[in-house]
């Protein structure tokens, strides 16, 4: 079961797709999409990262920042991040605490759940029914933008 809106957005600490260390209080201030996926380069979770890719300049100069999140390597996360050029971080769960954090497992991979994170950490949306297709234009819409 997903968290629920109004809880504290659980505070991580990771690696980014380019090995850098990457934290929820990095974004302190901005609105944060933590979108959860199981698995780089497979159809569904590509379609899903280049909806947000396409959509890179309706989040930019708002105060949003897309990152997605799945229990695959920074080197895994590079190689999909170069074949798709996508244009926002990707975070490596390898020990899948955010997983876990987050309450997404699915046996051992990510569910796909994206949670909106407003810019004081309370989780403000939650998403369990996620259109891969759309769902970047789907979260700006319940974003209100």
């Amino acid at each position: 079961m997903p968290l629920a809106v109004g809880t504290d957005a659980p505070a991580f600490t990771t690696k980014d797709t380019n090995g850098n260390t990457v934290s929820l209080s990095d974004f302190a201030g901005k609105t944060v999409v933590l979108y959860f996926y199981p698995k780089d380069d497979t159809p569904g979770c590509t379609k899903q990262a280049c909806s947000f890719r396409d959509a890179q300049p309706e989040y930019q100069g708002k105060n949003v920042v897309v990152l997605g999140v799945s229990a695959d390597d920074e080197a895994s996360h590079q190689a999909f991040t170069e074949k798709y050029n996508l244009n926002f971080p990707l975070l490596a769960d390898k020990d899948k605490s955010l997983i876990q954090a987050y309450d997404v497992d699915g046996g051992g991979y990510a569910k796909r759940v994206t949670y909106v994170i407003d810019p004081n950490g309370k989780i403000t949306h939650v998403d369990t029914t996620v259109s891969t297709a759309t769902h970047a234009s789907d979260v700006l819409t319940a974003l209100g933008l």
